[in-house]
């Protein structure tokens, strides 16, 4: 089990967007692609056979997860990850911070 799933809200605590938020879009291997975040240019050749017309266009580029934590909306701050055995025997995502469950 990861820490940082696809569809959860992180802040990202260095690098250019420093203090941005965003939802994970897609889990890459150790790294992950942020909706908005660390966005750049590509400049793309047409290619009019295949349909694709070219120009500038603006990508999402992969973020390493270790500059990113999970957003706890509870206390409004970025918040360690851990791991506990619910009652049901499954392992769950909690809080460090506050041993609230994530999901």
């Amino acid at each position: 089990m990861s820490k940082i799933k696809k569809g959860d809200e992180v802040i990202v605590i260095t690098g250019r967007d420093k203090g941005r938020r965003g939802t994970v879009s897609r889990v890459l291997d150790g790294a992950l692609i942020i909706e908005g975040i660390n966005v750049v240019k590509k400049h793309t050749k047409g290619n009019p056979q295949a349909g694709i017309s070219g120009g500038i266009l603006d990508k999402e580029m992969p973020i390493d997860i270790s500059n990113v934590a999970l957003f706890n909306s509870k206390t409004g701050k970025a918040d360690k990850v851990g791991f506990k055995t619910g009652d049901d025997g499954k392992k769950v995502r909690i809080f460090k911070s506050n041993q609230a469950l994530v999901d």
